[in-house]
């Protein structure tokens, strides 16, 4: 798993060349001879590097250039990490051109224990084609263990992208001049006893021991995020386990288990008594779940509630909050990803990891259709079991698909599940329509003769297993909020394959069945596969017959804007279409045209109680700003299985607009602020960190935008070339 990683660290080891300790040559000004790399820059990856004159400030800038379909390219500089703070922003100036069977962007990277802690290479903002300079910037939490920071510029596919004026700050602060520290380690870190393995060895897994496993589980998660002494990083949690695992597992009766685990909680030191913690908050949306403790032994129990009564307030070391935003950040955690298939032990710790964090810190919990507390027991026995690395990334993501959030996923040291699913993928765009596999598009109409298939083909059976039967096969594996969503991202997989070749069975428009051999590609050599619902177009608004405005939000940018009001200020309608990722953030920019009332608020957010982990309340309302002139004008919002999170988002705001429609079907049901878990054998999943809710407080997770006229495409207007979606909106537009 993580190889990118290993290669990653092997070019930093070959390649990194001597640094000014204080002073960083981020502007790539510095440069001792035309040959070499501006000073401090090393060159990551295959494609070809340089310091070119076309610089947006000063003489110099770093270029890649690549033309050929090798994988990557980046040119990057190492800063050490002697820095504290809570966040680290990158911002820096990119020009493209010709980019395409990929993406380019700005990356950033904090190390920390020989592992990556945080990290973003903008691929999700999928920027692609021909570009001017233009400003970027990457945000993440800034770990405290953070011993090294890489910034870069990176290119993936082929064209030429050129970097400059790159500028790093922690909380704010120019690393430029911000003063170096000497940071000193937690006891926590220094823990190093368990690195190469935990040593557990487990006897057979009868009911007894089970049952004793899970409530370790519960035990160890409770302890981690309410006993003082933990949260002060005093101890190495994850270490702690595998300490009291070997005598806890020899362990032959309930009283001396009990009596085991309460000499643990003693051992961790004495409780003061705390004058600050409550209960729980009268108008919490969602309460700590203590049953399970008050159903255990006296002696047990009371320890337990001790503890509870005396748990930790204010700063935690292995849980903290996102600052101006409120979703859990989990830095401390260690993703051993050294360890590509991890012993038992670690599969054991990854279930408790895993189990705990959403029972405590999930604000979606509660809407499960699995009860979260029958999970630990039985999914305790299959991480055990895993008899190798694709078992374990499987069962993996079978836990994660139980919490239904369309966000959550393996995202990354899934290695063997993605050789598994094979690296060639179909060259036509594939969606459920009418609960069927349809063709409704090619990635690139260049492509249409070699490929075979019309638009509005049905496929019905890849080899031997038809499509139905693969869904039922594969629906655990593919973690989703609703049904539709599930279906959007089966279909992108469906007919990927190791192989370069597949036999396909299909229903032509004219209902003939036909079999072929499908060629397959990979995905870097598909154009336009990026991009999911639509290729990308050139501008992102423009004018429709009858006097309508059309605005994408796939390409839009900030820019933008302005022209989006002036040019639309006097037509008839506006349809926004936002069947996609939004490229750039405009709930409040472009919200604030259509919204005369700025005291009606669109959104209501819950956030954890870090002080009583379990609890979450409803923090805050928002609401947009109005302008001096607000749209008169019919506003019809486009939404589907495509919009999520961010698109949720914005749906969300535009209709708290004066004259909005949402039409169109249920959106991926996963709104808010993700938070980043990381896992034994660097496996790295995310959860909708936050509650997002309408201001009334119904919830959006799950159920998505509901739309205020249903409107799906049907297979007979994908083949007659309609988008059914764009053309009922233009029918409301004109008989308003």
């Amino acid at each position: 798993m993580q190889k990118i990683i290993g290669l990653f660290l092997l070019a930093i080891a070959l390649n990194i060349q001597a640094q000014d300790a204080t002073k960083f040559n981020l502007s790539f000004e510095e440069q001792e001879t035309e040959a070499n790399l501006s000073r401090g820059w090393f060159q990551w990856g295959t494609h070809g590097l340089a310091i070119d004159k076309i610089a947006y400030s000063g003489k110099r800038a770093g270029k890649i250039t690549s033309k050929s379909n090798s994988k990557f390219g980046s040119i990057a500089y190492k800063i050490p990490a002697n820095y504290k703070g809570s966040f680290i922003k990158l911002e820096g100036y990119m020009k493209i051109k010709d980019v395409k069977d990929g993406f380019a962007g700005l990356l950033m990277r904090v190390d920390g224990g020989g592992e990556s802690l945080a990290f973003d290479n903008m691929e999700s903002e999928s920027i692609q084609g021909t570009r001017d300079w233009k400003k970027y910037s990457i945000i993440l939490p800034y770990p405290e263990e953070a011993e090294v920071i890489f910034v870069a510029g990176i290119l993936v596919g082929n064209g030429e992208a050129w970097f400059d004026d790159f500028k790093l700050t922690i909380d704010g602060n120019d690393v430029q001049t911000l003063k170096e520290i000497e940071k000193t380690l937690a006891k926590a870190q220094l823990d190093k006893e368990f690195d190469t393995g935990s040593a557990v060895q487990f006897p057979e897994l009868d009911a007894k021991r089970l049952k004793d496993l899970e409530l370790l589980g519960r035990v160890w998660g409770f302890l981690k995020y309410h006993h003082p002494e933990i949260a002060k990083g005093n101890y190495n949690w994850d270490y702690e386990l595998f300490r009291f695992l070997p005598d806890y597992l020899k362990t032959e009766s309930v009283s001396e288990r009990d009596r085991l685990i309460i000499q643990w909680i003693e051992s961790l030191g004495e409780l003061k008594h705390c004058t600050e913690c409550t209960i729980t908050e009268k108008d919490a949306v969602l309460k700590p779940d203590l049953k399970w403790i008050k159903k255990q032994n006296k002696n047990l129990k009371d320890r337990l509630l001790y503890v509870y009564k005396n748990r930790s307030q204010g700063k935690q070391y292995y849980i903290e909050r996102a600052k101006n935003i409120g979703n859990p950040i989990f830095s401390k955690e260690r993703s051993y990803y050294e360890m590509a298939y991890p012993d038992a032990g670690f599969r054991l710790l990854s279930v408790y990891r895993y189990w705990n964090m959403i029972n405590y810190f999930f604000p979606y919990k509660h809407l499960m259709d699995k009860d979260w507390n029958k999970t630990l027991a039985e999914y305790i026995p299959r991480f055990i079991n895993a008899s190798n690395e694709l078992e374990y990334e499987l069962v993996a993501l079978e836990i994660i698909g139980d919490i239904q959030d369309t966000h959550a996923n393996l995202i990354g040291g899934n290695d063997k599940t993605e050789e598994m699913k094979g690296l060639y993928y179909p060259p036509v765009n594939l969606r459920f329509i009418e609960d069927q596999l349809v063709v409704v598009d090619y990635y690139d109409e260049a492509m249409k003769a070699e490929v075979g298939l019309e638009i509005g083909d049905v496929i019905t059976n890849i080899g031997d297993i038809s499509v139905q039967q693969f869904i039922k096969d594969n629906t655990k594996y593919y973690p989703a909020s609703n049904e539709p969503t599930r279906l959007r991202d089966i279909s992108i997989d469906i007919l990927r394959s190791p192989s370069e070749v597949i036999d396909i069975t299909y229903l032509t428009a004219g209902g003939e069945q036909k079999s072929m051999k499908l060629q397959l590609y990979p995905k870097d050599s598909i154009p336009n596969f990026y991009f999911l619902n639509k290729k990308n177009p050139d501008r992102s608004f423009k004018m429709l017959d009858g006097n309508i405005g059309y605005v994408t939000l796939q390409n839009i940018q900030e820019e933008d804007i302005p022209q989006i009001k002036e040019d639309f200020k006097n037509t008839k309608g506006i349809i926004i279409d936002i069947r996609n990722y939004p490229s750039t953030f405009v709930p409040f920019s472009l919200g604030s045209y259509f919204i005369s009332d700025p005291s009606r608020p669109f959104v209501k957010f819950t956030g954890v109680n870090l002080n009583n982990p379990g609890e979450f309340t409803f923090v805050q309302k928002l609401e947009i700003d109005s302008e001096r002139y607000t749209y008169k004008g019919k506003l019809i919002i486009l939404v589907n299985e495509l919009s999520q999170s961010q698109a949720e988002y914005t749906a969300m705001a535009f209709r708290a607009g004066d004259n909005t429609t949402i039409l169109g079907s249920t959106t991926a049901g996963a709104d808010g602020n993700v938070s980043l878990i990381m896992l034994p054998g660097g496996l790295r999943t995310v959860i909708s960190g936050i509650g997002v809710n309408y201001p009334n407080g119904e919830e959006t997770q799950r159920v998505g935008i509901v739309p205020d006229v249903e409107v799906k495409p049907t297979i007979k207007g994908i083949r007659e070339g309609k988008d059914e979606l764009l053309d009922k909106a233009i029918e409301i537009i004109n008989n308003q």
